[in-house]
């Protein structure tokens, strides 16, 4: 990628829409999934509560995971070398589960010259072991079409407003491959606990529709 009003669609680079769209419906896809579960269930492949409690730990999960992961890599030059190198090695080597073995982790780093941002442009793929569940605007057509046509007009929408020469990245999310945004350590936090920095990690800034929040707006 070269120039600043480039952006890469090497399975990746986008930001957030201003309202979800309202393609929620009983679709095909969402036809076809209740069709196959009922099948499976009466085939004895699993029970529905087996399905129940697989959806109640997908419910439970959140950003913190993520934000954890983030923090170790600010204050861990070893940890960040893997996480960029084998993401899904690195979470798991700190206790965060990835715990989906057919599906590779990648972790994009952002710098002051380069912002990435993450999307799945057919449908909502998404990081859910780290991050929890997707935001409803992440999974709107508005977001997966105009963050890949138009990535600066949309991340302006979110209050992001890059420098010319910073290059924005859009990486496309896939069904065997999910992506999460490394943010920029915020300036000031050199004497932060690993704690403390994680509570300024938000599940934007990991997707890549913001940054990660001032000292000062933490709390802490």
């Amino acid at each position: 990628m070269s120039g600043a009003h480039e952006h890469g669609h090497d399975q990746g680079d986008h930001r957030h829409p201003p309202q979800p769209d309202a393609d929620d419906t009983l679709a095909y896809p969402r036809k076809l999934e209740i069709a196959v579960r009922e099948l499976l269930i009466e085939k004895g492949v699993f029970t529905a509560d087996e399905v129940r409690a697989a959806v109640e730990d997908m419910d439970g999960r959140t950003p913190e995971r993520g934000a954890k992961v983030v923090a170790r890599a600010w204050v861990d030059p070893e940890f960040r070398k893997l996480l960029l190198a084998d993401a899904g090695r690195a979470v798991e080597s700190i206790g965060c589960d990835w715990n989906t073995p057919h599906v590779k982790l990648t972790v994009v780093e952002n710098t002051p010259e380069v912002h990435n941002v993450i999307v799945c442009t057919l449908c909502s793929c998404y990081p859910r072991a780290l991050l929890g569940l997707p935001p409803s605007w992440y999974k709107s057509f508005a977001y997966r079409s105009r963050m890949v046509r138009e990535p600066r007009t949309a991340l302006k929408e979110f209050g992001m407003e890059l420098p010319e020469r910073v290059v924005v990245r859009v990486h496309d999310s896939t069904a065997d491959l999910r992506y999460m945004v490394l943010p920029m350590r915020p300036e000031g936090t050199g004497s932060m606990s690993e704690a403390q920095l994680a509570a300024l990690v938000t599940r934007d800034c990991m997707i890549g529709t913001a940054v990660a929040r001032r000292p000062e707006k933490s709390g802490k």
